[in-house]
């Protein structure tokens, strides 16, 4: 469990909030530790395909492609066309196509090789604009690999994140996805941002979802804004 040390993080009244929101969340869906799923280029190329589809077409779109393309080599060189229809499943393959095998072939000659582990010794910001550098690649899929596959302190705001933390009145009701990024980093001290993440997003899935939320077994009810606000407009009409 995370001890309640802010080191360098300046703590808030809002921050404040959303350490409780965490504590609340970890009491339903249980801790989360920080682990690497997949190394950093899989991840890359994982949440490119990702963009604009579910995870079923995502996780099939990645299976065909590997299963066609064994190494990152032979993706690499293989032709456009041949990239597009083994990624057909996660749609707009058309553009994702050119974008994965644009950015393996960048990668290899700044690099020389096939690998984004060069980023973890980077100062965080320089390994954020490399990756936002990169075509098809914005703020949601660079916080991505450097948090889940290189362990850097950065948050990744997805249409969940951002729906539950504008409800929750943690970011304000009209700031954008990109913006909500710097807002909530600033926001939690960095030791949360992975379990944080990982809890708003199962909260929006199981309960804050986008159209029916489940109010009324929710644990945050008393310090949701949303909530509030609709409690009052019940209340005085």
């Amino acid at each position: 469990m995370l001890k309640r040390t802010m080191n360098t993080h300046h703590p808030t009244q809002l921050t404040e909030k959303a350490l409780e929101i965490h504590d609340r969340l970890q009491q339903v869906y249980g801790e989360h530790s920080w682990r690497q799923d997949t190394d950093p280029l899989s991840e890359l190329v994982n949440t490119i395909l990702s963009q604009n589809t579910n995870d079923l077409n995502r996780d099939q779109a990645f299976a065909q492609l590997r299963e066609k393309f064994p190494t990152w080599e032979a993706v690499r060189d293989a032709p456009v066309a041949d990239l597009i229809e083994a990624i057909r499943p996660a749609g707009l393959a058309p553009s994702k196509g050119p974008r994965i095998k644009a950015a393996l072939e960048r990668i290899t000659e700044e690099v020389g090789a096939l690998s984004l582990d060069f980023l973890r010794d980077l100062p965080l910001e320089e390994a954020r604009s490399w990756l936002l550098s990169l075509d098809g690649v914005g703020p949601k899929t660079a916080a991505i690999v450097l948090l889940f596959s290189l362990g850097r302190p950065a948050f990744p705001v997805d249409t969940h994140i951002h729906r539950v933390t504008r409800r929750l009145g943690l970011i304000p009701a009209g700031a954008s996805r990109e913006k909500a990024h710097k807002l909530l980093e600033d926001l939690l001290p960095p030791a949360y941002y992975y379990p944080f993440h990982i809890e708003i997003i199962t909260h929006g899935r199981q309960i804050c979802a986008a159209r029916a939320p489940r109010c009324e077994v929710c644990p945050l009810r008393e310090l949701c804004h949303a909530y509030q606000q609709r409690s009052n407009r019940e209340t005085n009409p």
